[in-house]
């Protein structure tokens, strides 16, 4: 069997605060193509990353409808990662899906006997929120030099504090879009279900882009567990600890991890979701 020349392992893990249920986490995570974690992928991966805003009814629900949808755009149009209108394009068409969306859910709940109390509609109508992290990874066009190295392109736009992280050699090339741990606020920018100035979100996200080669890796991360490790002392040992946990089985030693950083006071207790995109070759 012929070894590609490169490709590219995904996994991602979504974990509740302490103390809630996996039906309670706020925080999302979409990506494509829905493979095995264990799968060699050759072809292009796209992921979003999504942290839903608690004082906001249905952040949830937003939260995974929005990192389906960016994950979905992102793979049938790459150029949505440069900005502009067609990220514009996107942003619109995204909050154009809430409102059909609250439609189905509304009589959902009136099938069940549950319909929405005065209070609910009250904070529906001020939509729901989360932030937006969303990654594209490609292969890089050949080289002539067969000698040399593979290599692929990501592209990223994050409105928010949700974080992208390059490790070479297990160290830190690049953090976006939070680049240290004093950074983070208690008021992040929101990508908000009601908002249609997509001009506006498009100029309050930032773009970037980079390219990995074997080695390499990239991690996405929901705001809590990036800012533990931003601020860890000892930025390999955080990472190692991170690394024991490389597929969905691990998700109840995930938590136990988690929650052992939390009665440390190390990490906020918070939802956690990650990503981590390996990318192999010879």
């Amino acid at each position: 069997m012929t070894t590609p020349l490169s490709c590219v392992y995904v996994t991602h893990l979504v974990a509740p605060k302490q103390g809630s249920s996996e039906d309670e986490c706020e925080d999302a995570v979409a990506v494509l193509p829905r493979r095995s974690h264990d799968d060699m992928l050759l072809e292009p991966v796209t992921a979003g990353v999504c942290d839903g805003a608690t004082e906001s009814a249905l952040a949830k629900d937003w939260a995974r409808l929005l990192s389906r949808a960016a994950a979905e755009s992102a793979l049938e149009r790459p150029e949505l990662l440069a900005g502009g209108s067609s990220f514009e394009e996107f942003a619109s068409s995204v909050v154009a899906q809430w409102d059909p969306w609250l439609v189905r859910y509304t009589q959902a709940r009136t099938a069940e006997g549950r319909p929405l109390k005065w209070y609910e509609h009250t904070k529906l109508a001020e939509g729901a929120y989360a932030t937006l992290l969303t990654v594209r990874v490609d292969p890089a066009p050949c080289l002539q030099d067969e000698a040399a190295e593979p290599a692929w392109r990501w592209r990223a736009a994050a409105l928010g504090d949700s974080c992208l992280f390059h490790l070479r050699d297990d160290r830190l090339v690049q953090a976006f879009p939070v680049e240290a741990a004093e950074e983070f606020g208690t008021t992040p920018d929101l990508f908000g279900s009601r908002n249609h100035d997509a001009a506006l979100l498009a100029c309050r996200t930032r773009f970037t882009e980079g390219r990995c080669g074997p080695g390499d890796r990239l991690l996405l991360m929901t705001d809590a567990l990036a800012a533990w490790f931003l601020s860890a002392r000892d930025q390999y040992g955080a990472l190692r600890q991170l690394l024991e946990f490389t597929a969905p089985d691990d998700l109840d030693a995930f938590n136990a991890w988690l929650n052992g950083l939390r009665g440390g006071g190390h990490l906020r207790n918070d939802d956690v979701a990650v990503v981590r995109i390996d990318f192999e070759g010879r």
